[in-house]
Parts: C-alpha cells; sequence; structure tokens
C-alpha cells in the first residue's frame, strides 16, 4: 500500500540563504502515529509547512493521499487537518459556529451528524453552546482539534498538541489522539516532551539540521539504543574502587554507597555474572540491586551528538 505521504529529497532555502531543510525523506503510513523530534529550528515546522502548502518548496516532492502538494495543492490540502501550536480562535464565537465555519472553508456541504459526531469525540457536545472565552486552556486545545477534523480530512498534524498544559490535561490529550487514530486518522505530531513520543507514536522521526537522521519503530529504536544501567547498593561504603575492579568501568557514588555499571543487553556477554563475582572476592557485599533502561531522551541526545560529531 502506498504511504499516505511521501516526502522525497525535501529542500528550502529561504532568501537570506538559510537552508531549513536538506534533502529531507521521509514516508508515512496510512493509520499510524508518527512523532518527529528534533531541537529548535531542526526543521519540524518548515517541514510541516511545506507539507501542507504554507512554505513554498525549493526542491523535491510532497505527495499526500497520492496529489502532489505543488502540482494538485487543494486536493493535497483537502487531506490535512492542521493543529498549531498557538490557540487560533475567535473567542466570541461559539464551539458550534467555530468548525461550522472551518468545514465550510473547505467548500464541503453543511454535514451537522460529522460535526456531532468530532465534537462528542473530543467531549465538546455539551460545550457547543459555549462561546470559546467561556473554555479552558484544555478545551480551547480540542477545539482546534474539532476545526481540523471538520472537513474529514486523513491526516492530522499536531504541532505541539501538549504546550503549556499541566500533566494530567497531557494524559487527557494522549487519550483523543489515540482514539482519533482508532477511528483511521493518520496522526503526525510534533513534541518537545520525550515521554510524549514515546508513550503514543508508532515511530519516530528524528529531524537535525534540516535532515531526517532516522525513522523507527518506536520498540526497536529503545532496542537498538539497549543499554541498562545496574545500580548496586553496598552494604558498607567504599573509600575508593579496588584496582582489579577497574576493567568493569565502574562509577563510585560520592558516598560511596552505591555502584553503577552501564551495560548492552543485546551484547553476546554482559559482564554481570563475572563482576558480580569480582566485587564478592574483593569483600565488597552488595545490598540490593535496580537496574534501569536507557530513555528515549537519552537516545535522541545520543543521535543528535553522533550527527554533529
Amino acid at each position: 500500500m502506498a504511504p499516505i505521504i511521501s516526502i522525497k529529497n525535501l529542500t528550502k532555502t529561504y532568501d537570506n540563504g538559510f537552508h531549513a531543510l536538506k534533502g529531507a525523506s521521509l514516508d508515512i503510513e496510512d493509520g499510524e502515529i508518527i512523532a518527529l523530534l528534533g531541537p529548535n529550528g531542526a526543521g519540524k515546522t518548515t517541514l510541516i509547512g511545506a507539507v501542507c502548502g504554507m512554505v513554498s518548496i525549493t526542491s523535491g516532492t510532497v505527495t499526500v493521499g497520492g496529489y502532489d502538494v505543488v502540482e494538485q495543492p487543494r486536493k493535497a490540502r483537502s487531506q490535512i487537518g492542521l493543529v498549531p501550536q498557538e490557540l487560533a480562535l475567535e473567542i466570541f464565537e461559539t464551539v458550534w459556529d467555530t468548525v461550522r465555519f472551518t468545514r465550510g472553508l473547505f467548500g464541503l456541504p453543511r454535514d451537522d451528524a460529522h460535526l456531532e459526531k468530532v465534537l462528542r469525540s473530543l467531549s465538546l457536545w455539551d460545550k457547543k453552546d459555549n462561546r470559546i472565552n467561556e473554555l479552558s486552556g484544555g478545551m480551547k486545545r480540542r477545539v482546534m482539534i474539532a476545526k481540523a477534523l471538520s472537513h474529514e480530512p486523513r491526516v492530522l498534524f499536531l504541532d505541539e498538541p501538549t504546550a503549556g498544559v499541566d500533566v494530567a490535561l497531557r494524559k487527557d490529550m494522549w487519550e483523543v489522539v489515540r482514539k482519533l487514530r482508532e477511528s483511521g486518522v493518520t496522526i503526525i505530531l510534533t513534541t518537545h516532551y520525550i515521554e510524549e513520543a514515546e508513550e503514543m507514536a508508532d515511530r519516530i522521526g528524528v529531524i537535525n539540521k534540516g535532515d531526517v537522521l532516522l525513522v523507527q519503530n518506536t520498540a526497536d529504536l529503545m532496542q537498538s539504543f539497549s543499554k541498562k544501567t545496574l545500580t548496586m547498593d553496598l552494604a558498607e561504603p567504599l573509600s575508593a574502587l579496588p584496582a582489579e575492579l577497574g576493567k568493569y568501568a565502574l562509577a563510585l557514588s560520592q558516598d560511596g554507597m552505591a555502584l553503577t555499571y552501564e551495560y548492552d543487553t543485546q551484547a553476546e556477554r554482559t559482564g554481570l555474572t563475572r563482576m558480580i563475582a569480582d566485587l564478592a572476592e574483593a569483600g565488597i557485599s552488595v545490598h540490593d540491586l535496580a537496574s534501569r533502561q536507557s530513555s528515549l531522551e537519552e537516545v535522541f541526545l545520543t543521535l543528535v551528538e553522533e550527527e554533529k560529531a
């Protein structure tokens, strides 16, 4: 099956000579959630703008639902719903009038049944007659999503969907996004919250300096950077690590009460068994053990640092 979005060798150079995109390529599959990660200035917003027809393309091609965004801009744009980071709403309009007006902008006939379905799916139906200025920040964010879904797009872009909301609202929004995917909408989100990408995305794309460094299944990405850290709480404090244990690159805590050891779970030999035996031989008694998997944030930082090198 052809991807719902296909980006090939996309470049964007602004008049001042700045290269915002440098040959970025990315295929997005129908019905998936993909998270785009990257530092500020990496090119995420420019990439979204190019796909949505808001940023002119210097070279390369982009198709959405089979339509070229340059050659068939109206048909391509009709496939897309966009929720920008900024809340762009007419505060004195009602929720119902806001979403109905947006549907009309796409030249579609009135369909109150569809709009009711959208509002109910976002827990906004009981707020349909409220003015925007009467809503909480979280509800306003939902109205932005309702606007983007009013014309029945196949693809939904969410640019920093939980920026500025508290943890409870963020998790609430995650559930909204999952339900949208279950309804058949393909979702592309940009986020600065690493845990958001790790929690929600089927795949993760890492962008830096205008290029797509990597696109990989979330679980596989974590597996490929499969380092774990073993923390060993000691029964007695150590003033220094015995010389015979130097080969293990153990780190001793400042208070001398813990040792940490980093190892690769995919390695043929982790060295754990031999190391623990050598600890016992050196007279070091371990009181407790705890292991921790590398976080996506650590994986992301590793990728960006590798690309800088």
